[in-house]
């Protein structure tokens, strides 16, 4: 079939994909040499699809390929930062990336070509998902410690400013609330991931039950029960026993474990301690940004402003990290975080000026 020649604009939105397809299976290429096991083949497996999708433009462009063309500039970021940085953070970027297909709404591009990128950001979406798994709870705690104590300190400094008080009162009050606010932060981090490992300790069958099965009567329903007290329905429940009492017969040795129900949820939160204490230290440190111009001297409208702006360029970071984390624009998630700790310390300050202790 005999293709009409394209026109000039279709030549360069095909030279940039040519260029975007090179450098994302480039991209893969390189957090690939970073992996091992599966996760490596998974990525190796991505970066083959993107050279076909290379070929594809190549053979649209014909004549017309002329020279090699820098990709985009969200694609070169990425490549940087999978050179220097964790993958996890690349693939959660990468899965943002995937999620914006390109081709859908591009006449000029297959179905199969659009396809591929549909699956591809299921794929970096599992990957990413496995990277979040095994991030420490610490580092959770770390980033959203920083934050809690961005926001809530400088709303108190603001609201102190407000209120009137002198610069000697609103120093003494932030750095009073960062020590309470970092003791409770640590302390309400020690109980969550205390109390979370002790639940799913409580979720998982006991491992010496399982050294009873080979001795229960096969014609009772004891471990039918088993099945559905964990939620199966009668049916799969009284299925799974029978399974289970004729590998015992076969070998008794397969009883190791035969009373789970579902995968054993891995636990990847570290320790109450550890969380505590990363907890802690970020609130301090968030906590201590507000409080900076005071202790260096400043007072008045001049440390209001340059604690204003310190918190809000430490929001737009940590805002930008939470993105990352949560596999979405980091853009996005930084605006968010700045207009909600910018609004949170306003309306602290207005209802501080209301009072207007004048200390």
């Amino acid at each position: 079939m005999h293709r009409s020649e394209p026109t000039r604009r279709q030549i360069n939105r095909w030279r940039q994909y040519l260029a975007n397809e090179r450098a994302e299976g480039a991209l893969y290429r390189e957090i690939a040499r970073k992996r091992t096991g599966e996760e490596r083949e998974i990525l190796l497996s991505i970066a083959e699809a993107e050279s076909r999708h290379e070929a594809y433009w190549r053979n649209r462009l014909g004549e017309h390929v002329g020279l090699p063309r820098k990709a985009s500039l969200g694609t070169r970021m990425m490549a940087w930062m999978a050179k220097r940085f964790g993958t996890f953070f690349v693939l959660a970027l990468m899965q943002s990336a995937e999620a914006r297909n390109k081709y859908v709404d591009d006449v000029d591009a297959s179905d199969q070509i659009a396809a591929d990128e549909a699956i591809h950001a299921e794929i970096v979406r599992g990957l990413a998902a496995r990277g979040r798994a095994r991030m420490s709870g610490d580092f959770r705690a770390a980033v959203f410690g920083a934050n809690d104590g961005l926001v809530s300190n400088l709303a108190l400094v603001l609201g102190m400013v407000g209120s009137g008080a002198s610069a000697h009162v609103v120093l003494v009050t932030g750095l009073a609330g960062l020590l309470a606010g970092a003791l409770s932060m640590a302390a309400g981090e020690y109980v969550s991931v205390t109390s979370q490992q002790e639940l799913l300790a409580a979720n998982r069958p006991d491992p010496e039950a399982a050294g009873a099965l080979p001795k229960l009567d096969v014609q009772a329903n004891e471990l039918e029960l088993v099945y559905r007290a964990r939620g199966m329905t009668p049916e799969d429940a009284q299925l799974k026993a029978q399974r289970a009492f004729e590998a015992i017969r076969e070998r008794e040795e397969a009883a190791e474990g035969a009373i789970d129900v579902e995968p054993r949820e891995e636990d990847h939160g570290g320790s109450g301690l550890s969380a505590a204490l990363s907890s802690f230290l970020c609130f301090g440190v968030g906590a201590l940004i507000p409080v900076l111009p005071y202790i260096f001297g400043a007072s008045g409208a001049v440390a209001a402003w340059i604690a204003g702006v310190l918190v809000s360029l430490a929001l737009l970071i940590t805002g930008a990290t939470v993105g990352l984390l949560s596999g979405v624009a980091p853009g996005k998630r930084a605006l968010r975080q700045l207009l909600i700790g910018i609004g949170a310390a306003g309306v602290t300050f207005g209802l501080g000026s209301i009072f207007n202790v004048s200390v």
